[in-house]
């Protein structure tokens, strides 16, 4: 139950999480797909930003321009392995999001 001490809860809702995401396939169809770590940044920040967990709101501080600038360093080996470090890209971003993610 929401408000109650050390409960954990998600306090987002449906109607938030479809706007953000929306403005961010806009933005990332927009810039053919420059802004894609923006688009991946604001949505999980509002995700992480509604979360409660033992009561203690969680937050995010990751930026945009951090992640862009791990963003192509991540593609740039993608290309020089010929595709093979794309599997890693998914751990990669997790690590990213979890450094980023505080109570």
């Amino acid at each position: 139950m929401p408000g109650q001490n050390g409960a954990s809860y998600f306090d987002g809702g449906l109607l938030e999480y479809i706007g953000w995401a929306l403005v961010g396939w806009l933005v990332t169809v927009c810039t053919i797909g420059i802004c894609y770590p923006w688009a991946v940044v604001v949505l999980y920040r509002w995700k992480i930003e509604h979360t409660v967990i033992n009561g203690q709101r969680l937050r995010f501080d990751g930026t945009a321009m951090q992640l862009f600038g791990n963003w192509i360093k991540w593609w740039l080996l993608c290309i020089i392995t010929l595709g093979i470090y794309s599997f890693w890209l998914s751990i990669k971003l997790e690590q990213w999001r979890v450094k980023h993610t505080y109570f």
